[in-house]
């Protein structure tokens, strides 16, 4: 990949995170915020907002969640008009998981 995280650090990311000694603490809190703001029943308690501030600027924040939320966004809408992956990330493991959510989109 030219610009973002490597293929490791991305494939991290879809494990088991809080594991990984790929990502940095920086990098697994954002993985639980979105985790926090995706699945429902979680939710961002004011501990662990103290802990992301620690960590991240308000701006960082505010960036960072409107982002998850945009993403959150689109796995609901996109759905609706069977808008599929374009395949733009070349790496196995997202085309993986991408092929896992486009099957859901036919059943």
């Amino acid at each position: 990949m030219q610009r973002g995280a490597s293929e490791e650090k991305i494939e991290a990311a879809l494990g088991d995170y809080r594991e990984s000694e790929l990502l940095s603490v920086k990098e697994k809190l954002a993985l639980e915020l979105c985790e926090r703001m995706t699945y429902t029943g979680k939710r961002v308690t004011d501990r662990f907002f103290n802990r992301l501030k620690r960590h991240y600027s308000e701006e960082e924040l505010v960036e960072l969640t409107a982002i998850i939320a945009l993403e959150n966004f689109r796995s609901k809408f996109n759905p609706v008009f069977a808008v599929e992956s374009q395949g733009f990330c070349p790496l196995p493991a997202v085309k993986e998981v991408a092929a896992k959510a486009a099957r859901r989109f036919h059943e």
